[in-house]
């Protein structure tokens, strides 16, 4: 199940297969960083022994990797300190500020050969049925940079932002306010409402309930909503934010209630990818449906 939604649209349906696709992000593929190389990036099987592709039920699962050298700074400080002190005293005076930034960056790159190597990954849902393109990730502009690499190897992918008629967070200020929540979704109890003044003062609510005639006062000076826990349908939890971002999604126990046991490691990735995209599809729908429907260019 992936953690956190950033949702992107496609034409629906998209007509592209797995092949096409796979052989677009071949050239882009993962290959390891070179010992002077800061960060590098590539697509990657998402499945081990499978292929750039991971294709289940028409539906795409792709993964990014990516290797960051990390450098703690006080290590670089320390090292371009001893060689600020030693230039120092070669020369009588102490360098200037041009002299020791460059220093500074000799001492890093210096050390990048032994710097700690990092890797994550990043996964990527297509749904060409329905038009929905998901990236894993926590903050938009970690999404955004996964879409850029994605649009450099796939040409003329036709991809945009989701765009709703109505504001999530005048849609989510509403909910509090009626205390009623849309079709197929509960309202859960953590929230954040926000002042629109200059001091943007904040409500938070974690794991409290969440007493309307409190939240009322609230909306009532100002405040605005700007994050909602709420479950959809009884199967699937999560947090909806302002930028339409959808977070912490946990599926719930009934999700898998009379699922079959899979057999191997293989069959268990695929029936928990299937399983995933089927709720999550509907989960979408049922929450553009919720916002006013999807705005038209």
């Amino acid at each position: 199940m992936f953690k956190n939604l950033q949702v992107y649209r496609l034409p629906a349906p998209w007509a592209v297969t797995a092949d096409h696709l796979a052989a677009a992000l071949a050239p882009h593929a993962f290959t390891p960083a070179s010992s002077n190389e800061l960060l590098r990036q590539g697509w990657e099987p998402p499945r081990e022994g499978g292929g750039l592709v991971h294709a289940v039920a028409g539906q795409f699962l792709l993964q990014l990797k990516t290797e960051k050298k990390v450098m703690p700074a006080a290590a670089v400080n320390a090292v371009a300190k001893a060689k600020v002190d030693e230039l120092e005293e070669q020369q009588g005076f102490r360098p200037g500020k041009k002299a020791i930034k460059e220093l500074k960056e000799r001492a890093a790159d210096e050390m990048l050969p032994r710097a700690f190597t990092v890797p994550s990954v990043t996964r990527v849902w297509i749904d060409p049925h329905n038009g929905w393109l998901v990236v894993d990730a926590g903050a938009p502009s970690k999404a955004d940079d996964v879409i850029k690499l994605l649009l450099k190897a796939v040409d003329r992918m036709p991809l945009e932002s989701l765009r709703v008629q109505r504001s999530p967070v005048a849609m989510m200020t509403a909910w509090l306010e009626a205390d009623q929540a849309p079709h197929n979704f509960t309202i859960d109890q953590d929230t954040e409402l926000r002042a629109t003044g200059a001091g943007q003062a904040k409500v938070r609510y974690m794991k409290h309930s969440l007493d309307p005639a409190d939240v009322g006062r609230h909306i009532a000076a100002g405040k605005q909503c700007t994050r909602l826990a709420m479950t959809w349908n009884s199967r699937i939890s999560f947090v909806l934010t302002e930028s339409l971002a959808i977070k912490s999604v946990r599926a719930l126990d009934i999700l898998k209630e009379g699922q079959a046991y899979p057999a191997n490691d293989v069959e268990r990735f695929d029936n928990d990818f299937t399983l995933m995209t089927g709720e999550l599809a509907k989960l979408l729908a049922d929450l553009v449906e919720a916002l006013g429907g999807e705005a038209k260019a």
